[in-house]
């Protein structure tokens, strides 16, 4: 309610601005005696762009006619009939006209609340000049709005000036066809007698001297008014130049930026609104002042007066539809980018804006947007305006789409909602590269008129590069290559140009910004992870994060080679954390109980010197999407020894089986979470339920369990020697001392590798040979029990 008491308290232009929201869409009425319940919903919650949340549209709407009901009950007396009678009227009227189009409300009231608050913002700002805008607005925005109110001012001023010089114009002609008619009654005087002739010349010849003399002044007056109107509407050009280059070229190019790194989970670009309101304004301004140029050529070509008028006029003209042109064809964007990473065969969807589109009218004949695919060397030939009309790299089904206009929000807008990617056709390879580094982009054309057929547009806008795949197991190096893209590329680059190394901070910044985005965590990656990452990534030992400021690392150092010992790149394995995070352990992230970029000798310094039984967990460095528990025990083989053990890595494919939170609490020789903290209070509130023992219908709930079959000496602990029936996991040693301690007996199991590890799949499959056998139907002893 807060807002709506400031929004009253608007004056002048912004309170007009204001006023002219409401109408029969939403009537004013409605917001006055619903402010509270309004500003207290979540509008911002619900993507009017997804139908499936068109229930939460629904529901809105229906509680907001059940509140203008309720309230028109509660009015009482004489005043309260004639508003409760009101107030009712209101609630079928809205019922009436959203229930069939609920998003159409979320919209509305959207763009409502915005625009209050932007006109609230802007008349604090004029009221204390000092104080910066709120919601941490920046100064800039405060600029714009002044050159504004100066653009403002100066069209007024040569609107003024217009009309003066259209008056003196018109007063100039009828002075003209007097001194015609006096010439006129000169040229008659013949047909007088001498006498009266001379008379009646005498008084005309002085009439028309004068008369000729004012109108040689009038005329030189007039040129300088022209010159003067022409002279300022100059300026005025020169000024809405450049604002135009702050919103479009600086401030539209910045939401592009944020909208290309959003892409990498850097946060949302934000809303266009209040750069559409920019744009409109920049549109009104920049029509009125081509509307005073054309009516000062009328002007002229009515009179032409010989004089430098002319030619700047044409100059102005000229200047004017440039300055238009590049508004309309900027502010044809994608407000909503399309897939990235694009698979064949999926549906996607897009939604392509122009923000000027109401301001000019375009919506009175709705234009079509085309889209097509195009590769690399196509957008290039493109930006170079060499003719590329029938070219494509693909074919994408319902590529067509009618612009609609939302009168509520005053947007026109295209939403391709059902687009799939039939087919691609690719070009050669360059090198070593692969086809998940070939970049496309989806070319977006549409035509329309301004002004009834004055000037005609065909604008274009080209998305963000988008990696092609066939199967989901090109997924992470194509993502691979959207991030070096969407991260380092510069700013009116050539397509697809990036630079082919970046510093080690870059990279850090881009891999941290992915990271907190896909786990959904405000826990980014440390100082320490991100040096264990450079040791990863440049094969270094060094601990020190000041000796890897000034490191490069290369494309193919990110992804094209395997790290030294390993069948996959860096990138490869920090993708593969990402995914094991946000798919299974993004809360233990969020808690803090994963420490996870640590090697094995880190493990082993950190766990010796804490009680046995303490354990910590850490990503795998040989497996991709692997993570592993580390603990440490007295050795079994040797009396007053302690060691590290480090379990084989759990993956995504074992965790859906049975959670990290469940394994670890079975495993009973495992009791502290590094450094001091009892496993209990960490993981339990994520541990499932134990099962009902409870038989019923002759089966038996199976239970899967995780066991360690290595005897560990730990205070506390109760280690079961471990069922049959229970799925195993195997343990590797790591000593405190350079000795081999021969933990494995020397018998051939085919279970182990050569390193005395578990084969996973063998493992899976017995764990699933068990789950089966528990499955089977029990002995008829086990009917007795039933109750």
């Amino acid at each position: 309610m807060a807002l709506w008491i400031q929004a009253q308290q608007l004056k002048g232009d912004a309170l007009h601005q204001m006023q002219a929201l409401y109408g029969q869409h939403f009537p004013i009425e409605v917001r006055h005696y619903l402010a509270q319940w309004i500003e207290a919903q979540l509008w911002d919650a619900i993507d009017v762009e997804k139908q499936q949340e068109e229930f939460k549209a629904k529901r809105l709407l229906d509680n907001l006619v059940q509140e203008l009901q309720r309230k028109a009950e509660h009015q009482m007396g004489e005043d309260g009939f004639l508003l409760k009678i009101k107030l009712g009227h209101y609630a079928s009227q809205l019922k009436s006209a959203y229930d069939p189009c609920p998003m159409e409300l979320v919209r509305c009231i959207k763009h409502i609340l915005y625009t209050e608050q932007r006109l609230v913002q802007e008349a604090s700002n004029v009221s204390s000049p000092g104080v910066g805008l709120t919601d941490g607005t920046p100064q800039k925005y405060q600029q714009i709005n002044q050159v504004f109110e100066e653009l403002r001012v100066m069209t007024q001023d040569t609107e003024n000036d217009l009309r003066k010089l259209q008056h003196s114009q018109e007063y100039f002609i009828i002075q003209y066809q007097e001194s015609l008619r006096i010439q006129a009654q000169l040229s008659s005087l013949a047909s007088l007698p001498p006498a009266e002739r001379v008379q009646r010349e005498t008084s005309l010849q002085s009439r028309k001297a004068t008369l000729e003399a004012w109108l040689t002044r009038e005329a030189n007056t007039l040129q300088k008014y022209r010159q003067d109107l022409a002279e300022k509407q100059q300026r005025t050009l020169a000024l809405l130049r450049k604002q135009q280059t702050v919103i479009v070229d600086d401030e539209l190019i910045q939401w592009k930026r944020r909208q290309q790194l959003a892409g990498n989970g850097g946060p949302p670009e934000g809303s266009l609104d209040i750069l559409q309101s920019w744009c409109e304004k920049l549109a009104d301004m920049i029509w009125q002042n081509r509307q005073q140029i054309r009516r000062v050529e009328h002007l002229t070509q009515q009179l032409p007066i010989p004089g430098p008028t002319e030619e700047l006029l044409k100059e102005l003209n000229s200047t004017v539809t440039d300055i238009i042109s590049a508004l309309v064809t900027s502010t044809f964007i994608i407000e909503k980018q399309p897939p990235q990473v694009l698979k064949t065969q999926t549906k996607f969807a897009t939604t392509v804006r122009l923000l000027v589109g109401g301001k000019l009218n375009v919506h009175m004949n709705p234009p079509q947007v085309k889209a097509t695919i195009i590769n690399e060397q196509q957008a290039k030939a493109l930006l170079k305006n060499e003719n590329t009309r029938n070219d494509s790299s693909g074919e994408i089904l319902n590529n067509n789409c009618v612009m609609e206009y939302h009168q509520t929000t005053g947007t026109l807008s295209a939403h391709f909602r059902n687009m799939s990617l039939k087919r691609i056709k690719r070009s050669d390879r360059r090198g070593a590269e692969s086809v998940t580094e070939e970049k496309f982009t989806v070319l977006f054309e549409s035509q329309f008129s301004v002004g009834g057929n004055e000037l005609m547009f065909h604008v274009k806008t080209l998305s963000l590069p988008v990696v092609v795949i066939v199967h989901g197991s090109q997924d992470n190096n194509a993502t691979a290559t959207v991030l070096w893209d969407n991260a380092f590329s510069e700013p009116g680059r050539v397509p697809f140009v990036v630079p082919d190394k970046v510093t080690w901070p870059q990279l850090c910044e881009a891999l941290n910004m992915k990271y907190k985005s896909e786990v959904q965590s405000d826990r980014g990656l440390s100082e320490e992870n991100l040096v264990f990452l450079a040791q990863k990534a440049f094969s270094s030992s060094s601990n020190n994060p000041e000796d890897y400021r000034n490191m490069t690392m290369t494309w193919s150092q990110f992804n094209r080679e395997s790290l030294p010992g390993r069948n996959f790149t860096f990138w490869q394995w920090f993708d593969g954390v990402i995914e094991l995070m946000k798919k299974h352990l993004k809360a233990h992230w969020n808690d803090g109980a994963i420490l996870g970029f640590l090697n094995k000798q880190q493990a082993q310094d950190m766990l010796l010197s804490k009680p046995n039984g303490t354990f910590l967990l850490r990503f795998s460095d040989s497996e991709i999407g692997g993570i592993t528990i580390a603990w440490v025990a007295e050795n079994p083989n040797k009396a007053g020894e302690r060691m590290v053990w480090n379990l084989m890595p759990f993956t995504t494919k074992d965790f859906s089986i049975r959670s990290l939170a469940d394994r670890i609490s079975d495993l009973n020789h495992l009791l502290f979470l590094y450094p001091n903290q009892p496993k209990d209070d960490v993981f339990s509130r994520y541990c499932t339920p134990p099962n009902s023992k409870a038989v019923g219908d002759g089966y038996v709930k199976p239970e899967i369990k995780q066991v360690v079959k290595v005897e560990f000496s730990s205070p506390n602990s109760d280690q079961s020697a471990g069922n049959s029936n229970f799925m195993d996991h195997t343990a590797s040693p790591t000593v405190s001392q350079q000795n081999n301690f021969g933990i494995y007996p020397t018998i051939s199991d085919p279970m182990l590798d050569a390193e005395g590890e578990f084969d996973l799949e063998e493992t899976m499959d017995m764990a699933r040979q068990v789950e089966e056998f528990l499955r089977q139907p029990s002995e008829p002893q086990w009917s007795g029990q039933q109750s």
